[in-house]
């Protein structure tokens, strides 16, 4: 039992401690970080509660409350933490924290814990945690991007697998308490504790010099491609450009194959070792090409129906894609050409 509550615990009290990291860390580098930070403490309050109220059913019910409040803003955090990274702005929290913070509190004020336990335990909770699913299907969109080089085959960077992460992780947390009525409610807090630890390894090796997560550069040993057939290659390859087969958001390494009629292989290491980059990430530079070409001739664009148009299947990866590329947001691109 002793084991057990150590083991619960840390979790909790060690994410109190990195929610101050990260509280610190985005003063000097990362507005995105106080999302997360902010995450972590929601997290970590709700962690605290369960462990005590397991080991001590007697716990204060003011105390009870105040974890289970503290869930209302763990999937507003977690969606704001996510969009803040894909898009190159600062995300209106006002509109995902105030509301709900406000109306916890009016319920806590007229429906205190204290005297309303069962009003909490059979309808307020179960609010809490929809709302918690519904801003973890909201945040799901912010990972089409990684989603996409997972489907590509494209070898992840380290803050896409961050990113995941911190999704999965806080998805899992979710799913322990929502199933805690068939299993147990500690599942949850030991749950928290094994998902921070794995994220920690993550931060650290983030942190290493290694530019991605996982790069494979021995793929094509010892297959060299003859100079004829390099030549052949780069004449095909023309055709993506010329008949804009790029603009088909489904358009990938196999359609291409097929289209050019040479194999999967062959084109995937053409564009691997002569090119210099993934098929996904060509195809990408394709695409924003035509967007800034765009740009550059219509005035009334929308962020949304210009990345569509494109040949990108969401307005998050689009915008992604543009400011990597590009350096600039597709408004400063616009901007800047038509000065």
């Amino acid at each position: 039992m002793t084991l057990l509550f150590f083991f619960s615990a840390l979790g909790a009290f060690n994410g109190l401690l990195l929610s101050l990291y990260f509280f610190i860390n985005a003063r000097k580098k990362n507005f995105a970080n106080y999302f997360l930070s902010l995450l972590l403490l929601v997290l970590s309050i709700r962690i605290i509660k369960s462990i005590f109220f397991y080991f001590n059913p007697n716990l204060s019910n003011i105390f009870i409350q105040i974890g289970l409040s503290a869930c209302l803003l763990i999937g507003p955090f977690l969606f704001l933490y996510l969009k803040s990274y894909t898009e190159d702005k600062k995300p209106n929290w006002i509109i995902h924290i105030i509301p709900s913070f406000t109306a916890i509190t009016i319920l806590g004020y007229f429906y205190p814990y204290v005297e309303h336990s069962m009003i909490w335990s059979t309808w307020i909770i179960k609010t809490i945690y929809f709302q918690w699913f519904v801003y973890i299907v909201l945040a799901s969109k912010y990972l089409h991007p990684t989603i996409e080089k997972i489907r590509e085959k494209e070898p992840l960077k380290k803050i896409d697998v961050w990113l995941l992460s911190i999704y999965l992780g806080v998805t899992f947390i979710w799913l322990a308490y929502s199933t805690a009525a068939y299993t147990s409610y500690i599942v949850g807090a030991l749950s928290f504790t094994f998902i921070f630890y794995l994220i920690i390894l993550l931060l650290i090796y983030r942190n290493s010099k290694e530019s991605d997560f996982s790069p494979e550069k021995e793929k094509y040993k010892n297959k060299e491609i003859d100079k004829e057939t390099l030549y052949l290659i780069e004449q095909k390859l023309s055709i993506i450009i010329e008949k804009e087969l790029f603009l088909n958001p489904g358009f990938n390494l196999e359609e291409a194959a097929k289209e050019l009629k040479i194999t999967k292989h062959l084109l995937s290491q053409y564009v691997n070792e002569i090119v210099g980059k993934s098929f996904s990430s060509l195809i990408k530079e394709y695409r924003i090409e035509k967007a800034k070409k765009l740009l550059e001739t219509e005035k009334n664009y929308s962020v949304e129906s210009l990345g569509y148009d494109s040949g990108f299947n969401s307005k998050s990866t689009f915008f992604t894609a543009f400011k990597k590329i590009t350096g600039l947001t597709p408004a400063e691109y616009q901007k800047s050409h038509l000065k």
